[in-house]
Parts: C-alpha cells; sequence; structure tokens
C-alpha cells in the first residue's frame, strides 16, 4: 500500500521512571507532543507500526552486532529493564511475521539487515509505546540500528536503511507507519548524564526538518562523540526516518530536559 505516516521522538529511560523529577513547564508540553503524535499516528489507520531504535546491549552484544535488524516474530515482550525502574508495566506487543518477512526481503534488496524471532524489548521501544500505543492495539515490528558499539555504520548508510524501509513499505499491500527513536545528545551512564548541548541539537533538528541530506550525514563519529556524546550516534534513526519520508520535517517540541538526560524531541515528516 504505502507508507502512510513518519515522526520522531525522544525514548530515554528517565522520560518515564523520572517524570516526577521534572519540571512540569517543560515535561507537560512534552507529553503533549507525544499526544499529539499518537493521534496523529492512529489517524492514519496503519496495518503495522514500524519502531526502528538503537541498540543498547539489551538483544545484541559485541559477540553478534548487527548494523541493522528488524524482528520477524509473533509478538514481543518489554520492558526489559526493571518495570518499576522504567515507570512502564510490562505488556505483550503483538507482531506479524509474515508481513516482517516480507519487509524483510524487500529491504535485502540493498541493506544487509538482521532479523531476529525473539526480541525482549527495552526502553529504546517501550518509551515511544507508552504514549503512542499506550491501549497496546498496534500491531510493532521492531527495527534496531547498532548506535552502541563501534565500528558503527556510516550515515549514509543509515539514509540507505530508511530509503530501504520506504521501498518495502511501498510495496505491500499494507499500510505502514514508521517511528524512529533516539537521543540526540546526551551522555548516558556517564558522569555527564543530564548534560545536554542544545546548539548542536538544534543545528542537527534544522537539517533534519530541511531535508538536508548533505548535512545530516556530515557528521563523523569522532566530531559527534565530542559535541553530543555516545547517545548522540542515535542520530542514525533520525536519518534513517528523513530518507523514508523524503518530505521536510515539523519539529513539534524541543527542549533540553536534564532529568531526563536528553533533547527531548518529537518530529513528524511529511511524505511524498
Amino acid at each position: 500500500m504505502a507508507l502512510v505516516f513518519c515522526g520522531v521522538c525522544s525514548h530515554a529511560p528517565g522520560i518515564t521512571g523520572r517524570a516526577e523529577r521534572a519540571d512540569p513547564d517543560l515535561r507537560e508540553p512534552f507529553y503533549a507532543a507525544l499526544g499529539g503524535m499518537r493521534d496523529g499516528l492512529h489517524a492514519t489507520r496503519p496495518d503495522a507500526l514500524v519502531v526502528v531504535a538503537a541498540e543498547h546491549f539489551a538483544n545484541f552484544f559485541m559477540n553478534n552486532m548487527p548494523a541493522y535488524a528488524l524482528g520477524m516474530a509473533d509478538s514481543y515482550d518489554g520492558p526489559i529493564e526493571d518495570p518499576a525502574w522504567l515507570g512502564i508495566r510490562p505488556r505483550t506487543v503483538r507482531g506479524n511475521p509474515d508481513l516482517s518477512r516480507r519487509l524483510i526481503a524487500e529491504v535485502q534488496q540493498t541493506v544487509d539487515v538482521a532479523y531476529a524471532e525473539e526480541w525482549r524489548f527495552d526502553h529504546g521501544i517501550m518509551v515511544p509505546l507508552h504514549f503512542l500505543d499506550p491501549n497496546n492495539v498496534l500491531t510493532v515490528i521492531p527495527g534496531n540500528i547498532n548506535c552502541q558499539g563501534p565500528p558503527l555504520s556510516p550515515l549514509r548508510r543509515a539514509w540507505a536503511f530508511g530509503e530501504a524501509i520506504r521501498r518495502a513499505a511501498d510495496l505491500v499491500p499494507e499500510r505502514i507507519a514508521l517511528v524512529c527513536t533516539g537521543g540526540i545528545s546526551h551522555w548516558p551512564a556517564t558522569p555527564d548524564s543530564g548534560m545536554i548541548n542544545e546548539a548542536w541539537d538544534r543545528q542537527f533538528l534544522d537539517r533534519w526538518a530541511r531535508q538536508d541530506k548533505a548535512g545530516m550525514v556530515s557528521y563523523t563519529d569522532q566530531a559527534t562523540y565530542c559535541d553530543a556524546g555516545q547517545g548522540g550516534f542515535e542520530i542514525r534513526t533520525f536519518v534513517a526516518a528523513a530518507a523514508a519520508a523524503r518530505g521536510p520535517g515539523t519539529v513539534h517540541f524541543y527542549a533540553p530536559i536534564p532529568i531526563f538526560a536528553v533533547g527531548c524531541t518529537v518530529g513528524t515528516l511529511e511524505i511524498v
């Protein structure tokens, strides 16, 4: 049928796990933007939601680290983290292995993507689903980009992955929504946790909203690590979303929220 929705959002565990400690003047507009994204997503009546997140050593480790992966299971359980710590109750999410298989087969025409019939969701997927699918009604296909264990896939390959997802979505009869989740600047699990480079974030989001491919793929990992922390490597998910949508983006919310330890972002893209 077609790709019917494309958006991006942050997924830091503090967004749900430390909600009560955040400034309500920042938290409530952020949550409202996620609510608006939820309404827009469901209005497109997707048959499946592909959620592309970043690896956090939850399912893959350095003994077997795919650059890109898609799930192919009947169902998925999450969160893998302590539910009390994350602030999200456990759930079983419905999958569609037949649809996954068809999408994977087409993505493989241009991108070597791994697949997994067992996949436990960590905060990278569960935090977005907490806001975007609170009633657990959507069929979900998880995706993953290695943003954790170097050597990392080049940003231009993340763009190619997004293009491949778009091509696959347009070739199947089902209505496909895509949400890519990640950073942007943050230094998780380090002494600098809570630090956010707002200027860097805003520059990247400006390039993302303008569909400035050259600008988005120009970042080196060394510069990103210095300016945006290891969490900044997750811009790969935003790059993939831009490539899939092809149209300009709208940033519905951006603000540094230190207690959430990330520049919190909600955005959608026009599909052209």
